[in-house]
């Protein structure tokens, strides 16, 4: 009647972000000796930056990009590398500008020699098609944001077989497995019907890992909120890192400015979401939605202060066995509801509003299902909001109660051992997330437990439907008692 399984993202990309930076770049090609760099023009930056972020900044700087008033450079953070405030910094204060010419989209693409056997692909893969080809070659204008774009992150698609196995019953891990089978599956289609008929346009060879490392490049640092701007990278500005004190996603904008010294364009603009001071580092607020199980999955950490940040999804269905399901379905649909629905359950938040309306509807049986008649259509939500009667209560009680059990049954360890892992420290960045995050899911799943299970304790104190239907006909005493009219 009612199932509970894992729910993959509903978002195939994220705004923008980076992840911890890498001193070693994977490459596809023997890259050329950098250029020599000036020194005047990189008098403010670290000596400890790695030479290619040296290298991508001075290109910036010839192609008008930065300039000496920019406000913020790159800098060594905690995070790795992030950009950090060159002096005091005005909350809502622009900090970057990035003309269209450096964004990476479908539509660079399309103008571009692979443009013509990319048109139709879905737009992610043609920008990871240009990434792998603009990676390879020696004379790509591209080459210096291609060397500081990091190998991998600690998002769980980069993870080992060992590694995955610690986050064993979560639901992040079948939703990891689910993104791996689909990006191998679409390489195998884009290598057997663009790549390989095609190989004057890609005259390397290119790999699943090396297709791995695009994907998750996009899937880490694609921003995708700009208007009419559906999957973007934007160079400079995806050096910025993530912070919880950001409480706001408005910070990124598309403007019309100049874009050199005698035009104009679109600008892709990043605000401060903070008043910072120099030397302070610029954060913005990747997404305020996701859960700690999607941040791993798309950027490689996760927020472990952040409660509301650990979620678990049930999943509930209509059978298509169940005798009523076309009504069950119709009122559903009517709801903005479906045959399947799905229910993000967030620790220390109230359960969905529709999520035991939906319960009940799909637990409508034997007598109960006179709700389902045409001639309650209209109704029904209504009287669903509240209890319908002791069985059908108990039903989804029970139902929720089964399917927490089995899904808590399915982690290696206990709450307790997770948080003493986690009180210890010492972890691996990439093991503090598989802690984080079944940790984080088995409480969200013993809250779910505990409320359902505080609901059976209250069932005989429950009022259903018959009992106010009876009061609204005015059949029922004040102490709950029946009053029957004796004829005169």
């Amino acid at each position: 009647m009612a199932s509970v399984f894992s729910l993959p993202s509903s978002s195939f990309l994220s705004p923008l972000k980076t992840t911890r930076f890498r001193t070693k770049f994977q490459s596809l090609h023997s890259s050329p000796k950098p250029f020599l760099i000036n020194s005047l023009q990189l008098k403010e930056l670290d000596p400890n930056i790695p030479e290619p972020v040296q290298t991508f900044w001075k290109w910036l700087c010839d192609e008008g990009v930065v300039s000496a008033k920019t406000p913020v450079k790159p800098g060594i953070v905690p995070e790795g590398l992030g950009l950090v405030a060159k002096r005091d910094i005005a909350k809502g204060e622009t900090v970057l500008e990035v003309p269209r010419r450096f964004w990476i989209n479908p539509d660079a693409v399309a103008d571009t020699e692979i443009g013509n056997v990319c048109t139709g692909l879905k737009p992610w893969i043609s920008v990871a098609l240009f990434l792998l080809r603009e990676k390879w070659r020696d004379d790509s204008k591209w080459k210096y944001y291609m060397a500081v774009l990091p190998e991998s992150t600690d998002s769980t698609i980069y993870w080992s077989e060992e590694e995955l196995s610690e986050i064993q019953g979560t639901q992040l891990l079948s939703t990891t497995l689910s993104v791996k089978d689909y990006v191998q599956n679409e390489f195998q289609k884009v290598e057997e019907e663009v790549i390989l008929p095609n190989k004057q346009l890609f005259p390397f060879p290119i790999t699943l890992d090396d297709f791995f490392w695009a994907f998750g490049m996009l899937r880490s640092r694609a921003f995708s909120r700009l208007r009419n701007q559906n999957l973007i990278l934007v160079p400079f500005a995806d050096l910025t890192n993530h912070n919880a004190r950001v409480t706001t996603e408005d910070h990124a904008h598309e403007v019309r400015g100049p874009a050199g010294l005698f035009s104009w364009d679109l600008l892709f603009s990043l605000r401060s979401p903070l008043k910072l001071k120099a030397g302070d580092q610029l954060f913005i607020q990747y997404d305020l939605n996701k859960s700690n199980a999607d941040m791993a999955l798309d950027y490689g950490f996760i927020e472990p202060s952040t409660s509301a940040r650990d979620a678990f999804t049930l999943t509930l269905e209509i059978s298509e066995s169940d005798d009523f399901y076309e009504d069950k379905l119709d009122i559903a649909e009517s709801n903005g509801l479906g045959e399947t629905a799905y229910f993000d359950i967030k620790l220390g938040q109230s359960l969905p509003r529709f999520l035991i309306p939906y319960l009940r509807l799909v637990a409508l049986s034997g007598t109960d299902a006179f709700l389902l008649e045409s001639i309650f259509r209209n109704a029904v939500w209504g009287h669903l909001e509240l209890p319908v009667s002791r069985a059908n209560e108990e039903l989804i009680c029970k139902v929720v109660r089964d399917a927490c059990k089995s899904a808590l049954s399915a982690y290696h360890t206990t709450i307790k051992e997770d948080e003493r892992l986690m009180e210890e420290g010492n972890l691996s960045s990439r093991l503090q997330i598989a802690v984080g995050i079944r940790a984080g899911e088995k409480k969200v799943l013993q809250q779910i437990d505990d409320i359902f299970r505080e609901r059976e304790l209250e069932l005989d104190e429950l009022e259903y439907y018959q009992e106010r239907r009876l009061k609204d006909l005015g059949l029922v005493g004040e102490q709950g008692d029946i009053i029957f009219w004796e004829p005169k």
